[in-house]
């Protein structure tokens, strides 16, 4: 197939070298830095993070900056890189409720406990071109600030205590791991929230937004909403306890849902969660409302025939690198499958061409 483009070596070196040179812009214009990338453009980071599976700044930022800013691109980059590490072992399950909060919303309770932290966050800016920033103003400090340190208890809890939420069922059962077992169908809550974890923003959020304009009748509340940073711990066979090696940033969101009941539920409410690297609210946000969708069976809702109850459609195409290499092949040469389509359509409409002629004959005889 690819038999007609052998020897073009040399024209695919001299596009990576144009690509560089592209990549390096104008030389009068100071070069971007990887620690400014990381620095500056954070969310860009975070997203990279998030679907590339891997938590690590630095890595994430020089993704984007030799992607030339493409974070699907710079996201391929990182999952590629991310097979090539050895894996030591798994870390204990963080435990979001110890989290340092930089921002702790809920949409159900005013006077939650643990109080509102707005943290650092666009929904409340004017959104209006700001010309300051072009003019590379000194930026004004912000008032101190410190992230919550204290254990911050989660809103769900004291709906809970009333029992009129669904109670989280305790499994000891070791989660799959998508990364290293292929998915399959059906799958299990733990390997659908893996998916959607890193899962393309964009695609989640047109799948969450029609949830909420009917398509699976799902209406819910933000219950609670925050971003910090958590410790990471790991047994250590050697010392027969678990040590902690460092920490990450996430983006917790737990939703609080309508539920009439059902044949095998009583009227109460019930949840939808996500939970991804990094401050990704609008993607934690519709991770939730993707995974409620996804639970009307073990719920005993009606399936509407809504997309977004559809687990295999969803989790099929929520990858954005798989719909990216699907997509993108197809602009490879391909000239060996065309030649014969090409050769086929030609037949046919000479075989139809012939035909009409000998009806033309027929009919005028």
């Amino acid at each position: 197939m690819y038999v007609a483009v052998k020897g073009g070596e040399r024209a695919i070196d001299n596009a990576h070298a144009w690509l560089a040179e592209e990549r390096r812009g104008d030389r009068a214009v100071a070069e971007l830095s990887p620690e400014q990338i990381r620095e500056q453009l954070g969310l860009a980071v975070n997203r990279v993070m998030a679907e590339g599976s891997l938590f690590d700044p630095d890595l994430a930022a020089l993704a984007i900056k030799q992607a030339r800013g493409d974070l699907i691109e710079a996201v391929f980059l990182i999952r590629a890189y991310r097979t090539t590490l050895p894996r030591f072992g798994a870390t204990d399950p963080v435990d979001t409720g110890a989290m340092a909060c930089d921002r702790r919303i809920s949409a159900t309770f005013k006077d939650a406990p643990g109080g509102q932290v707005l943290g650092p966050t666009f929904d409340y800016t004017h959104r209006l071109l700001d010309f300051k920033l072009a003019a590379e103003g000194e930026v004004p400090e912000a008032p101190m600030a410190e992230p919550r340190r204290e254990a911050t208890p989660h809103i769900t809890d004291f709906l809970n205590n009333e029992d009129i939420i669904e109670r989280e069922p305790v499994s000891d059962a070791t989660p799959g791991d998508l990364t290293r077992v292929p998915m399959a169908f059906p799958a299990g809550r733990d390997i659908r929230l893996q998916s959607l974890a890193r899962g393309d923003e964009g695609f989640l959020l047109g799948m969450a937004y029609s949830t909420q304009r009917g398509y699976a009748r799902n209406h819910a509340f933000v219950g609670e909403l925050r971003i910090g940073r958590v410790p990471v711990e790991m047994e250590i066979p050697e010392l027969g306890f678990a040590i902690e090696i460092g920490e990450i940033e996430l983006t917790e969101c737990e939703t609080v849902n309508q539920f009439k009941g059902s044949k095998t539920e009583p009227p109460q409410f019930t949840r939808g969660y996500g939970l991804v690297f990094g401050q990704s609210e609008r993607k934690a946000i519709a991770v939730a409302l993707v995974d409620r969708a996804l639970r009307w069976e073990e719920l005993g809702e009606d399936n509407q025939g809504a997309p977004a109850q559809d687990a295999e459609f969803v989790l099929s195409h929520a990858d954005n690198i798989q719909a990216t290499g699907f997509l993108e092949h197809i602009k490879l040469p391909h000239y060996v499958d065309f030649q014969s389509e090409l050769e086929l359509v030609r037949k046919l409409r000479a075989e139809a061409g012939a035909s009409a002629t000998l009806a033309d004959r027929e009919a005028a005889e």
